[in-house]
């Protein structure tokens, strides 16, 4: 249940018009890291593409073990990161400082990173994409424990 990152893992990233330049520059670096990138669009710039459908593109490769985390792109971040977390399976944490990127797989084994293009600059969702790769969730029985709370509340649902 709980694994190891860290390299050849499968990297999907996803993002909507508002993250379609970004997330285009975090797949090289993602490659760079030794990671196998799944590009789950947008392909081209469409300035009336939604997020949801996005969100649940990644959701669902997350939910059928297709890949195993992902990297979601919108404007704020926050609208992408609701929709993802609908899909069950899926813990996304929408993070914009480094600390967040790490302690969310660390403690929660969040397995998709969620990012805002319009709040955070290109530098500072590098650091975020490599600090997000770089963790692994600790196995601590605290955070197994809360962790299995989570799931059963998502089972309940």
């Amino acid at each position: 249940m709980y694994r190891a990152y860290d390299k050849n893992v499968r990297i999907a990233t996803a993002a909507d018009h508002a993250g379609f330049e970004l997330k285009n520059s975090l797949v090289d670096l993602i490659r760079s890291l030794g990671h196998e990138v799944v590009d789950l669009g947008a392909c081209t710039y469409d300035a009336l593409d939604d997020y949801p459908d996005f969100s649940q593109r990644i959701g669902i490769a997350i939910q059928k073990g297709e890949v195993d985390r992902g990297v979601l792109i919108c404007g704020s971040g926050v609208g992408a990161s609701v929709a993802v977390n609908k899909i069950r399976g899926v813990r996304a944490g929408l993070c914009h400082d480094t600390y967040s990127a790490h302690q969310g797989v660390e403690h929660d084994d969040m397995n998709v990173l969620v990012l805002g293009s319009r709040i955070i600059g290109i530098e500072v969702a590098r650091e975020l994409v490599k600090t997000y790769l770089a963790a692994t969730f600790s196995g601590d029985e605290r955070h197994k424990r809360r962790l299995q709370k989570v799931l059963a509340m998502e089972a309940a649902g």
